[in-house]
């Protein structure tokens, strides 16, 4: 007799510390999950009741009253299909980050997870106790091993994020009977990270065969987005489904097994029931969807209006201008252009024409005046003060008029400023405090100036006729605060200050190892030294979504004053 079990993935997005809303939407979609796709057991992300991460949240002392009610809530109100659910569990005086199976009005088992992140983004050490065992209910404790629970007739192990990173985890399970592994995640985003998910799948099934159900959350949550791509690691060991990314989902995965069983496993996948899986996304084309939607929950989330940016008719603040749109619509985006005396007629055709191709709420709004009423009043202080190429007083006194402008726009609309400035910039402190800088979001924070030109292209190539003119993809970048000034007046070719920023930043390589790779020492030291000087800025900086290995945020922690030797 061939029997099936029928798991559906809960892609879910919820917000970090509304645990009732978290719940009655955890109620929603498993009844949705039964009645759509009469499925057995829904599978809900890492930590799904509190969002991820919930930081110092977990410290709060009313968190376990309103866990603890929260679980009495989905006991009473999910009838006719189990759930495995993600939330803090105390336990005397620790606290884990546990998983849940609740059916039929009983908690059936728990699991605290094992590996504690506690690296780039994670510190969950700060929160929680690793467990090595696994737990089970009083009422099912005879009946079960530590980490593998009967469900209908399948031996089934849970498993939280980090802990299928490591070997341990899967192998204890196999050896306690385990058929199949839940995977609860909280998995956030970064280039090449679905790459390394899905050998790391492929490593543990090696190790220890069994079908894994792989199930991750989607959402912005501050810096970090989750982009979903929940898989689905077969009874062969390979990825036979994956989730879309980036959009919320149920998606069932069968198995079927109690027939003619195979060598290795019982379980295995029922053809024709997994949904098609959609074409590969490129990388430009994740990154870009990761900043949109970070962009998109980071204002939704926080009851922004809309957001307000200063449109130069450069290439930065075009591409934000265009993920706004993308994000959030034209009608919550305005567009501000502020010439003064260095601003080029280019400049100013190209923002007109950003805007008009964007539909967004465009004005042109001179700071000459505003920078004169300033002159007349630092004039007398200025006067018989050196002035030369390196004093960057009159620069950035451009700059900040921008950001009163635009933060009386703000204050006066609802509508928060999203600054304009990428990681290139950010790195070597090519920016203005309280000018350029001004702001509460930058969806470019992360991203390094050559991937913002491809960004550019990758967004053209999706519009009938390009939405950023290529004359602005093309010329040379400037901040246009000076006479005929270029970005490369002083730094190096952005293709090569990029690649040394990422060695820096992202891999901590030292001046010489950086050297080595075929850099000129003096040109490294120089970079890497205004990187160490500029770190009072980034601690100053808003936030803005973390798409590499390393952004400037939870992921690089340095002091501002330090005598490190530079580059060492």
């Amino acid at each position: 007799m061939t029997n099936k079990l029928k798991i559906v993935i809960a892609q879910i997005n919820v917000m970090v510390g509304d645990i009732d809303a978290n719940a009655e939407k955890i109620i929603a979609w498993a009844h949705q999950a039964r009645d759509q796709h009469q499925a057995d057991l829904v599978l809900f992300p890492e930590l799904t009741l509190t969002g991820y991460p919930p930081e110092d949240l977990l410290l709060r002392p009313s968190l376990k009253t309103r866990i603890d009610r929260a679980l009495q809530r989905l006991q009473q109100n999910i009838s006719g299909v189990a759930i495995v659910v993600g939330c803090p569990l105390q336990d005397g005086a620790d606290l884990f980050n546990a998983a849940v199976l609740i059916s039929e009005g009983k908690i059936l088992h728990r699991y605290y997870k094992q590996h504690l992140p506690n690296y780039q983004v994670f510190d969950e050490k700060r929160y929680f106790t690793p467990d090595g065992l696994g737990h089970v209910s009083d009422d099912n404790a005879a009946e079960q091993s530590p980490m593998v629970v009967n469900f209908q007739g399948v031996g089934v192990a849970l498993s939280i994020c980090e802990d299928i990173w490591f070997p341990e985890p899967m192998a204890k399970a196999k050896a306690q009977g385990a058929e199949l592994m839940l995977n609860l995640n909280a998995s956030p985003f970064h280039q090449d990270k679905h790459q390394e998910r899905s050998e790391t799948l492929r490593q543990r099934f090696q190790e220890s065969p069994m079908p894994i159900v792989y199930a991750n959350m989607v959402g912005g949550q501050d810096e970090l987005v989750f982009d979903g791509g929940s898989m689905l690691c077969d009874q062969h060991g390979d990825l036979c489904f994956i989730a879309p990314f980036f959009a919320e989902g149920l998606f069932p995965v069968e198995f079927q097994y109690g027939g003619a069983e195979s060598k290795v496993n019982r379980l295995e996948v029922v053809a024709g029931s997994l949904a098609a899986n959609k074409a590969e996304l490129s990388d430009d084309a994740k990154l870009y969807e990761a900043l949109k939607l970070g962009l998109r929950d980071y204002i939704d989330k926080n009851r922004f209006k809309g957001v307000v940016l200063g449109l130069s008719g450069g290439i930065d603040s075009a591409l934000t201008l265009a993920i706004a749109v993308d994000a959030l619509g034209a009608d919550r985006v305005e567009a501000v252009m502020m010439p003064f005396h260095y601003t080029s007629q280019m400049s100013l055709e190209d923002a007109e024409a950003e805007a008009q191709a964007l539909g967004v709420r465009y004005r042109v709004l001179p700071i000459a005046d505003i920078y004169a009423a300033f002159m007349s009043t630092l004039d007398p202080v200025f006067a018989g003060l050196e002035n030369n190429e390196k004093d960057k007083t009159l620069e950035n006194l451009q700059a900040r008029c921008r950001g009163v402008v635009l933060m009386a726009l703000s204050n006066k609309q609802g509508h928060m400023v999203l600054t304009t400035g990428n990681k290139s910039e950010m790195a070597v402190g090519y920016a203005t405090l309280y000018g350029d800088m001004v702001g509460g979001f930058n969806a470019l924070k992360d991203v390094y100036k050559t991937k913002v030109f491809s960004l550019a292209m990758y967004r053209n190539s999706l519009a009938k006729t390009p939405l950023i003119p290529q004359r602005v993809i093309d010329r040379p970048p400037s901040a246009e605060l000076a006479p005929n000034q270029v970005d490369e007046d002083s730094l190096p070719p952005y293709s090569e200050l990029d690649r040394i920023l990422e060695l820096y930043i992202e891999y901590d390589y030292s001046a010489y190892a950086i050297a080595n790779e075929g850099f000129d020492l003096a040109t490294v030291e120089h970079i890497l030294r205004l990187v160490d000087l500029n770190q009072y800025k980034r601690s100053q900086a808003p936030i803005g979504v973390r798409v590499t290995r390393r952004g400037f945020g939870k992921d690089r922690r340095y002091p501002i004053t330090c005598r490190w030797p530079v580059g060492d």
